[in-house]
């Protein structure tokens, strides 16, 4: 089982984890610099030789600046603050100076159960937030979603299931158990899918249906989505950046 950090938000967040501080020699006043996210990324390790990210479906970023992958030999979805630098490595799209780094929970999807007993995914209610960072890419779905958190010792349970419509293989439903703690404040999580079980799309671009249970009933959401071309990923990182409140 994983476990995902809680998000009370992702500024407070990303404030929580990074603060710069800067001196001004004129009046004596600290100021702070609070790091934003920029782009979202899988981090792909690679053997004996550090690791890049991939940016999208055609992007790569070299990080000149880090010689290894602070998640080891784990491909994960990640959030990164980064500029772009001269020289450009020859063999990435780009060269970037990583100011700030934090993983998301990345996990496989799960295959419909054959018996249909689906009652250990749960059925509690969930909110898809509109933020730039659902996008289905790089053979990933990752998602910000909102929900009642409560009970701290409690952790919520999130999969998205593949092969629930016999008729539609690009149809997804995502599970949440919250196992009884259902009552409490709003919050936010991040987490990613691996899409691996999903069918080549030969390299067509095609849509996601993703189903998950709102608070006001039924709901779905569609994502355009194209099959990455090495789908060779090794296991997923044990914590998230922003969620300990998931697994």
């Amino acid at each position: 089982m994983k476990t995902m950090k809680f998000l009370a938000g992702l500024t407070f967040a990303i404030v929580s984890v990074f603060t710069f501080a800067s001196c001004n020699d004129d009046d004596g006043y600290v100021w702070y610099y609070y790091p934003q996210p920029n782009a979202l990324v899988t981090v792909k390790p690679i053997e004996g030789a550090g690791f890049y990210m991939q940016l999208d479906d055609s992007t790569t970023l070299y990080p000149v600046n880090m010689a290894a992958s602070p998640y080891g030999d784990k491909e994960v979805r990640a959030l990164v603050c980064y500029r772009e630098v001269n020289p450009v490595n020859d063999y990435y799209s780009k060269s970037v100076e990583v100011s700030w780094m934090d993983s998301i929970l990345t996990k496989a999807a799960v295959p419909y159960p054959a018996d249909g007993d689906v009652d250990e995914y749960g059925d509690d209610a969930i909110e898809i937030v509109k933020d730039w960072v659902n996008i289905a890419e790089d053979g990933y779905l990752t998602l910000r979603f909102r929900t009642l958190w409560g009970n701290t010792g409690v952790a919520h349970y999130v999969n998205l299931l593949t092969g629930v419509n016999p008729d539609d293989p690009y149809e997804v439903e995502f599970k949440h158990n919250a196992y009884g703690d259902v009552e409490g404040i709003w919050g936010d999580a991040l987490v990613a899918f691996r899409l691996s079980d999903l069918p080549d799309t030969e390299g067509k671009t095609v849509k996601i249906t993703l189903k998950y249970k709102s608070f006001s009933g039924e709901k779905s959401i569609q994502f355009d989505y194209c099959s990455r071309k090495s789908t060779t990923v090794e296991g997923s990182v044990e914590r998230a950046a922003y969620s300990s409140r998931l697994k």
